[in-house]
């Protein structure tokens, strides 16, 4: 396929690279990629949005995600890529405030929204054409599947016989867990108007020498995350370290007049292959219930990125516990504004006495914490290589967010003078 604006040619096999033929080509209902880490699906997805815009002079799209706050460093910014990949930056203007890409030639709109929102979804009019596409991107966030009707309903109303468009759902996401809603719709059925499709990293050949050795050393030291995370398979989740948790909304104002009710944060660092993560909860010890209702979650944060994320966020004169491993780090936050930051208090006890802790709480968890909600639903005690035995240690993988939520409730869980030295 060649790409032609004006009197630029673009070979679209050059461009996108292989692997998702029948995925670019495919014209049914739903669309569905579920895919690992650096598997291209995002990308490809952007790609094609951009180009099938520019095809289809009356198709507009309507790009969404269960936290609005998440689109702009997610599918915007790939959407973006794509549109410089495409080498047509003359002919989109792309504006952050309200977050919209327009077509020039056309007027044709790619809209963003978030479901914590449902309203600005069911309300969208378009200026030109028909909304016809949506792409739902980290689709495994939507734990609910009536919101996932909701979306459905709204790509809806006639389209006339002589418009040669089609209507469609594009829904992207990596497979953590085999219960999930969308592998029981999608993938366990056979439906003339479903595409259902996997990828990996195996098909993506952009990557380096050095993106390859992530992957063989997750192989070689993490075999259960590579089954997902590199292959692209579904999560087998047996043996969850917490069990007492809901997902639900709820009004913070109303939760802080509680009269026994405690603010607590926590901070894990990451880089390169970890996120930086911050938990924000508020505890009551009498009624033994956690609130969670704010976080960071993001890579490759230098030590001033988190100090702005934070003090974005409102939180900078929180007293924050962070990963003790990190002092230099945490002096560095100190003197950037983070004035309330302390270092938490690890021992060889530490882990499993802040889990048993835990553990006695009912965790109410806000539904915009969607890496939270994301963790705790995969973080599951450790096996033994040998026996296939679950053994008293929790995983090594989905434990930013957990690690930090321990170090938050450190001086509850462990009183003000407790030591494991």
């Amino acid at each position: 396929m060649i790409l032609k604006i004006d009197s630029i040619k673009i070979q679209l096999p050059e461009v996108v690279g292989k692997g998702y033929g029948t995925y670019w080509r495919y014209k049914g209902r739903y669309r569905v990629c579920k895919g690992s880490r650096a598997s291209k699906k995002s990308k490809t997805t952007a790609l094609w949005y951009i180009w099938a815009i520019m095809k289809y002079p009356q198709a507009n799209l309507l790009v969404v995600r269960k936290v609005f706050r998440t689109l702009k460093d997610s599918c915007f910014t790939e959407l973006k890529w794509a549109i410089r990949r495409l080498k047509v930056e003359n002919h989109w203007e792309v504006k952050e405030s309200p977050l919209e890409m327009t077509y020039i030639p056309t007027g044709q709109k790619i809209y963003f929204r978030g479901l914590d929102d449902p309203l600005k979804i069911t309300s969208i009019t378009v200026e030109q054409g028909y909304l016809c596409w949506m792409w739902l991107e980290e689709a495994y966030e939507i734990s609910n599947e009536n919101d996932f009707n909701m979306l459905d309903e709204s790509i809806r109303g006639a389209i006339p016989d002589d418009v040669k468009l089609f209507k469609q759902i594009t829904i992207t996401l990596n497979p953590w867990n085999e219960h999930h809603w969308i592998k029981k719709r999608f993938f366990d059925t056979s439906d003339d108007e479903v595409l259902a499709m996997t990828t990996n990293y195996l098909c993506n050949e952009w990557l380096d020498k050095a993106d390859l050795k992530v992957f063989e050393s997750m192989k070689k030291n993490n075999p259960r995350r590579y089954q997902v995370a590199g292959l692209g398979e579904w999560g087998i989740v047996d043996g969850l370290v917490y069990e007492n948790w809901e997902e639900k909304a709820f009004d913070i104002g109303e939760v802080k007049k509680i009269s026994t009710i405690q603010s607590v944060f926590g901070l894990d660092f990451g880089y390169t292959n970890d996120p930086s993560a911050l938990f924000c909860g508020l505890v009551d010890t009498k009624s033994k219930t956690i609130w969670v209702f704010d976080e960071m979650y993001k890579k490759g944060m230098s030590n001033e990125a988190i100090a702005d994320e934070v003090t974005k966020m409102g939180y900078a004169k929180e007293r924050i516990r962070a990963d003790s491993a990190e002092k230099k780090s945490i002096d560095r936050l100190y003197t950037l504004g983070l004035s309330h930051i302390t270092a938490a208090r690890k021992g060889p006890d530490s882990i499993v006495h802040g889990i048993d802790f835990i553990q006695d709480y009912h965790i109410i968890i806000h539904p915009r914490c969607v890496n939270f909600i994301t963790e705790i639903s995969n973080y599951t005690w450790a096996k033994d290589s040998k026996t296939g035995n679950m053994i008293n240690k929790p995983i090594d993988d989905f434990n930013h967010l957990m690690d930090a939520m321990r170090y938050a409730l450190e001086d509850i869980s462990m009183g003000s003078v407790y030591s494991f030295d």
